[in-house]
Order: C-alpha cells, then sequence, then structure tokens
C-alpha cells in the first residue's frame, strides 16, 4: 500500500512539472495521491503546518510513526515562516541596513551619494527568503517520509479529519492520533476594521506598497515595536498607542525604561495610558480619536496607515473541536495535560493553540514533546525557560523572572548589571548602547533571571538559557572563558557584578 501511494506522489509531482499552469492533469494527479495517502491510517494526524505542526511531523517521521500533516495555506511555516518571524526579520535587516548606511556609515568612513530605498526589491528579497524556506521544508517533509496534504481540515471524530483540498475536492484522512497545530490569528479591537489597506495587521504591514508619510501603531507589544521600528528607519512617522502604562509589559522595568528612551531617540514617538474610542476612514487616510485610558479630553491623531498589534488569539474555531467535545478555555485555547492530551483520547494540541507563551520556538518544543510522547518515550518543556526577543535594533532578549517577579516573590536577591558602553567589541564597532542586567538568588547564587539589550541580544541570550536550565550560579559563568572581544563578555561582566565585582566598571 505504501508503495502505491509513493507511487502515485511520483506520478503527481511529474504531472506537476510538466504542467505550466495547474490544469485538469495537474489537479487530478494532485487528488489521486490526496485520496491514496488518506485511506491508509497514519499513526500521527498533525492539522497545520507551522512551526509546531511541521516540527512535530518531522520528529513524528523520525521516531518510526506513520505521519501526515494537513495545511491550509498550501505552504508550510504557518504564520511564522509565510506572515510574521521570518520575513519581518527580513525587513527588520534591510530597513536596518538602510538606516546604518543613511546615519552611520559616514563616521566609519564609508561615504554614498544619493542614497535611496528600493522597496519593491526589498520586498522581493523579503519573498525570495520566504520561498526558499517554505519549499525548504516541504524537501524535509519527502526526506522524512511525511505525506503532505494541502487543504482545511476539520476533525469529525477523534480518528478523522475532514480535508477540503486547496485544488479543490475533499478527501478524509484517518489517524490514530491527531494533533491540534493550528497556531494563532491576529486579534482584532472592537470598532476597528481591519482592511488590510488602511488599516493593517502584521500581514499587511510585511506587504505595503508605499511608504508611508504617518503610521500609527496600536499596541506597544513585540511585533507592533518590530514593524513600527521597519517602517521608521525607512522614514515613516511612527506613533504607537498603547493602552497599558507601559510599553512590552512582560518585559523587566529596568530593561524597558531604557529600551523605550532608545526608541525615542530613534524618534518613535509614545502614547501610553491612551485608548482608540473612534476610527474614521472615510478621507484618504484615519483619523483616530483618542482618550486618555481613564477617561478625559479627547484628541485626534491623523496618519496614512494604521497598524493593528494588539495580540494575538489561539486558531481553534471551525475545527470541529466543539462537535467531538474537546475542551476549550474562555479565550479558545485548548485545555491540555502535561502530555498535550485533550480530554478526548487520541486527540492533543500544541503550540499557540494551547496556553503558554505564543512563540514559534515554544511550538516547536511543544511538538517534539508530543511527538516523543506518542513514540512512547518522555518529552517535556519548561515554559519557565522559554527565551523572548524583540528584533529591534538594539534587540532585547530575555530568560526567566524579571526584577520585579522575584522580588514579589519575597526571594532575597542580588542584581548585577554591565553596561555596554564598557565593553570592547561594541565600543569597537561603535554599537555600544544598552546592557546585561543578571538577577540571582542571594543565598545560593543561583541564576534567576537575565535580560539583555545589545545587538544580536537573540543570539547571546542562549548561554543564559543553557545556564538557567541546568541550574548555574552567576559565578559558574562568571568563570566561563569568553572569546575576546565579544559582546557576550558583558554576560559574564553582569554575572561578575552579581557575584562579586565586575573588572571593567
Amino acid at each position: 500500500m505504501a508503495l502505491a501511494i509513493l507511487a502515485r506522489r511520483r506520478a503527481a509531482e511529474a504531472v506537476a512539472r510538466r504542467a505550466h499552469a495547474p490544469g485538469a492533469a495537474a489537479l487530478s494527479a494532485w487528488r489521486a495521491y490526496a485520496a491514496a495517502a488518506a485511506a491508509e491510517e497514519s499513526d500521527v494526524v498533525v492539522v497545520g503546518g507551522g512551526p509546531g505542526g511541521y516540527v512535530a511531523a518531522i520528529k513524528a517521521a523520525q521516531l518510526g510513526l506513520k505521519t501526515t500533516c494537513i495545511e491550509k495555506r498550501g505552504t508550510l511555516g504557518g504564520t511564522c515562516l509565510n506572515v510574521g518571524c521570518i520575513p519581518s526579520k527580513a525587513l527588520l535587516h534591510s530597513s536596518h541596513m538602510y538606516h546604518e548606511a543613511k546615519t552611520s556609515f559616514a563616521h566609519h568612513g564609508v561615504k554614498i551619494s544619493n542614497l535611496e530605498v528600493d522597496l519593491p526589491a526589498m520586498m522581493a528579497q523579503k519573498d525570495k527568503a520566504v520561498a526558499g524556506l517554505t519549499k525548504g521544508i516541504e524537501g524535509l517533509f519527502k526526506k522524512n517520509k511525511v505525506t503532505y496534504v494541502k487543504g482545511f481540515g476539520k476533525l469529525t471524530s477523534p480518528s478523522e479529519v475532514s480535508v477540503d483540498l486547496v485544488d479543490g475536492g475533499n478527501t478524509v484522512v484517518k489517524g490514530k492520533n491527531i494533533i491540534i497545530a493550528t497556531g494563532s490569528d491576529v486579534k482584532s479591537l472592537p470598532g476597528i476594521t481591519i482592511d488590510e489597506k488602511k488599516i493593517v495587521s502584521s500581514t499587511g504591514a510585511l506587504c505595503l506598497s508605499g511608504i508611508p508619510k504617518k503610521m500609527v501603531v496600536i499596541g506597544a507589544g513585540y511585533i507592533g515595536l518590530e514593524m513600527g521600528s521597519v517602517w521608521n528607519r525607512l522614514g515613516t512617522e511612527v506613533t504607537v498607542v498603547e493602552f497599558a502604562p507601559d510599553i512590552v509589559p512582560s518585559m523587566d522595568g529596568e530593561i524597558r525604561k531604557q529600551f523605550q528612551r532608545m526608541l525615542q531617540k530613534q524618534k518613535m514617538k509614545f502614547m501610553l495610558k491612551t485608548k482608540v474610542v473612534g476610527v474614521d476612514t472615510s478621507g484618504d487616510g484615519v483619523k483616530l480619536t483618542l482618550e486618555p485610558a481613564a477617561g478625559g479630553e479627547q484628541s485626534i491623531l491623523e496618519a496614512d496607515i494604521v497598524l493593528v498589534s494588539a495580540g494575538r488569539t489561539p486558531y481553534t474555531a471551525g475545527l470541529g473541536l466543539d462537535a467531538i467535545g474537546v475542551e476549550m478555555d474562555k479565550a479558545g485555547r485548548i485545555l491540555v495535560d502535561k502530555r498535550f492530551m485533550t480530554n478526548v483520547s487520541g486527540v492533543y494540541a500544541i503550540g499557540d493553540a494551547i496556553p503558554g507563551p505564543m512563540l514559534a520556538h515554544k511550538a516547536e518544543e511543544d511538538g517534539v514533546a508530543c511527538v516523543e510522547f506518542l513514540a512512547g518515550k518522555e518529552g517535556h518543556v519548561d515554559y519557565d525557560l522559554v527565551p523572548g526577543v524583540v528584533y529591534t535594533h538594539p534587540e532585547v532578549a530575555s530568560v526567566g523572572k524579571t526584577e520585579e517577579q522575584v522580588k514579589a516573590s519575597g526571594i532575597a536577591y542580588r542584581v548585577g548589571k554591565f553596561p555596554l558602553m564598557a565593553n570592547s567589541r561594541a565600543k569597537a564597532i561603535d554599537d555600544a548602547e544598552g546592557m546585561v542586567k543578571v538577577v540571582a538568588d542571594k543565598e545560593t547564587d543561583k541564576i534567576l533571571g537575565v535580560h539583555i539589550m545589545a545587538q544580536n541580544a537573540g543570539e547571546i541570550i542562549h548561554e543564559a538559557v543553557l545556564a538557567l536550565q541546568y541550574g548555574a550560579s552567576s559565578e559558574d559563568v562568571a568563570r566561563i572563558c569568553h572569546a575576546h572581544p565579544t559582546v557576550s563578555e558583558a554576560l559574564k561582566e553582569a554575572c561578575l557584578q552579581t557575584h562579586s565585582k565586575a573588572i571593567h566598571i
């Protein structure tokens, strides 16, 4: 049976390659392949091909489980790869290169005349990166013999998924175990309609056809600050409106304040403790009616583009979960046990669809752990040690507890801080704004949290993740030889300052 399915798959691929457009022969071949694949029951059926889903599928196949992955987009990688993490990082890098050329190159003896932004070329580079990576995942599926079904899947029983195929038609995929890995979607706000033209989500902000003169970002979280940074660097006047009193509420307070100062230095504007109470799109742009979060006098803020970045919500509606009795909380998150199983035997869930940080790397770890359990092994994810990164410039990365959290817990603690201004590598490359902060137990010296604001903080943080995972003390990290000169030495110095005293301050 498996050989027959493989033969149909290869035949479908051959027809598709010969076809200049998705004609009847190509579609018929793909449908025959999908139907043949569905006819044989899989050990694992993964609904959703994002970071959690495709990683779970590949890992399950590597563990010897017959695996099928269903993805509605027709391209793998989910929100992260298609319209999230990857394209946003491409634009963050490209816009940073332009900004550096405009503001910093001359200081390094590099002079450029007639500097300009070629937005279509910038977008093309982003799209090329996305296309290459999505094709790469398809290659990994083939390598690991994961059956890939393109379509929208809906559970009709704890062991069956009805799939409306992307190319038309329907098939039913059967599985002994079904993993829901459908991720999350943009969270909307009452009274604000996202049209992806004037009022955009993060998806729309990734593909604007021109550089707007003015942009308002509603929400001062990770995504809003990253996308605001992209357009700010390219010349847009960006104002961030946030209902809360602070940006990125989950961030360590001291780091947060310094981070906001850095963004303001880059000419981003902030209106905190402010809410949007009205939206007018009747003119060429958008007029927002604002008022203080606590109530008070209203004001009008105009923009060409408004980016709604108020967070994300689990994508769990319309999947047939209610019909088979899967329990969810009020936020629409699927409730699971420590083995990622729902209250319905044989149905599991991972990633943004369940409680925990809504991060791609958390979803990947969920996926691996879940299928390890299914294969009779042990899996584990410590949500307290999932690193978070804001990919602005400088980047902000953290793991573990903030100083505020440690203080609230009543634990006696010490704090060690080291400014990048005292780091030789950061000074040498003229990129020395930021700091490293370490919070450790006063009695045991065990590291409780690490917070970094620096260029490439997202790379440096993993040394701290490893340290916290294995219960290291600040002295442990301080006594490890770090290469010189590196920005990573700032972490060593901060640990020295926590345990005893830093050398270079």
